[in-house]
């Protein structure tokens, strides 16, 4: 009985991959420790002692409160924006054909692949030029141009893999473009961009440099550890805040990863 496994990878190359995932991940593991640390006004390694009263410290501090509202209402928001404008333009995109198709799927991407300081520094001059405070709603409107980018690769992917053959066939049997959309293409591209939306959340509650240029004297939590790190009061608590924010963001990145994993197992494809 042949297996279906590849010959195995030689002793260096095994050797050379635990090295990169330790570089990766040996800071981030250093920040769960130093959560722990007894010391408050610097980093010292070994840790002089290890205790979970930051932990305490950090539940009651209004500041921290304040700032993962904050975050947590600006992604929530920025995601919901984005499932919506993500998933109109990759149904137009994928669904049909028109002239500048291929120039208009650049533009909507295109806030994604430039630099951060890029899209800051032009939000920031429209609002200028526009007479717009900074506010709540002008973070939002940050985050929901690289949000709907993460969105729209989803779903313009799951679009494209979808048989169009279904959808005639639910117009030709009396189904109205709602009816068609619920029950036939919603149903297909779900997982997709459910998908979409927890990476959109993920990338929003972590943002930093588009949250910089359009907050004003508003701190999401990013902002609020930046302070942290340039005026620390209790330097442990910035790692406490820190270790809850990887969790955020790691478990949705996850579970897409996993809802996105069997997506070319789609009904009717290839038909």
């Amino acid at each position: 009985m042949r297996s279906d496994r590849g010959p195995s990878a030689p002793l260096r190359l095994k050797i050379a991959a635990a090295c990169g995932l330790l570089f990766l991940h040996l800071p981030i593991l250093l920040i769960f420790v130093y959560a722990f640390t007894t010391e408050e006004k610097s980093f010292v390694w070994p840790p002089p002692g290890l205790t979970t009263q930051w932990f305490a410290v950090t539940w009651n501090r209004p500041d921290v409160w304040e700032a993962l509202s904050l975050s947590v209402r600006v992604a929530a928001i920025s995601t919901a924006i984005a499932l919506v404008l993500g998933t109109l333009c990759a149904a137009a995109v994928s669904q049909t054909r028109f002239f500048g198709r291929e120039t208009i799927s650049l533009l909507v991407i295109l806030p994604i692949a430039l630099p951060g300081i890029i899209t800051g520094i032009a939000l920031r001059s429209a609002f200028s030029l526009a007479d717009i405070p900074f506010s709540f709603w002008t973070i939002v409107l940050g985050h929901a141009t690289f949000c709907v980018v993460v969105v729209y690769n989803n779903a313009v992917a799951r679009f494209r893999r979808t048989s169009g053959s279904m959808i005639e066939a639910s117009m030709d049997l009396g189904a109205d473009g709602f009816q068609t959309f619920r029950h036939v293409v919603l149903p297909n591209i779900a997982t997709a961009l459910l998908a979409g939306g927890m990476l959109a959340f993920a990338l929003s509650f972590d943002e930093v440099i588009v949250t910089t240029f359009t907050a004003g004297q508003q701190q999401t939590v990013p902002i609020w550890m930046l302070e942290e790190l340039i005026r620390p009061r209790q330097r442990p608590v910035t790692n406490v805040v820190a270790m809850v924010v990887v969790l955020v963001t790691l478990l949705p990145i996850l579970l897409a990863y996993y809802l996105t994993r069997d997506g070319d197992q789609i009904a009717g494809s290839g038909k």
